[in-house]
């Protein structure tokens, strides 16, 4: 049986493990961020999984399915940037920025693919 479900997909999935990755990271972080790069890079990384979510509800029309996961790569990518704040400002270490920057990269490559190839997601129309 095909997948049921966006939870089951392995991008949401790795997305939304990288969300709770950087909510317990953020938490770290210095009171004067709580509402800039804490709370921008907490939104962001979990509207990936979010915005997959829509993405799926979305997927009997090709056109919005695609928009979405667009939308789901657009916060992936803010996500990235707010992670090079966070080195920068040396709030991650480096090790770490190394092992997040490659979990939103391969987020990236895995949307990219569906966002080329969304066939295989979308629904059939009912005969």
């Amino acid at each position: 049986m095909g997948v049921r479900s966006a939870k089951e997909l392995a991008v949401y999935i790795k997305a939304y493990r990288l969300a709770m990755q950087i909510f317990e990271i953020s938490k770290r972080f210095p009171p004067e961020e709580r509402f800039a790069l804490t709370g921008q890079m907490r939104r962001s990384s979990r509207s990936v999984s979010m915005n997959l979510r829509e993405a799926w509800a979305k997927r009997r029309y090709p056109a919005h399915f695609v928009s979405k996961l667009t939308d789901s790569d657009g916060e992936n990518s803010e996500t990235d940037t707010s992670l090079d704040f966070a080195k920068d400002c040396g709030y991650i270490s480096r090790e770490e920025h190394i092992q997040l920057t490659g979990e939103c990269a391969e987020i990236g490559k895995m949307l990219g693919s569906m966002i080329q190839n969304p066939d295989p997601f979308l629904l059939t129309p009912d005969p």
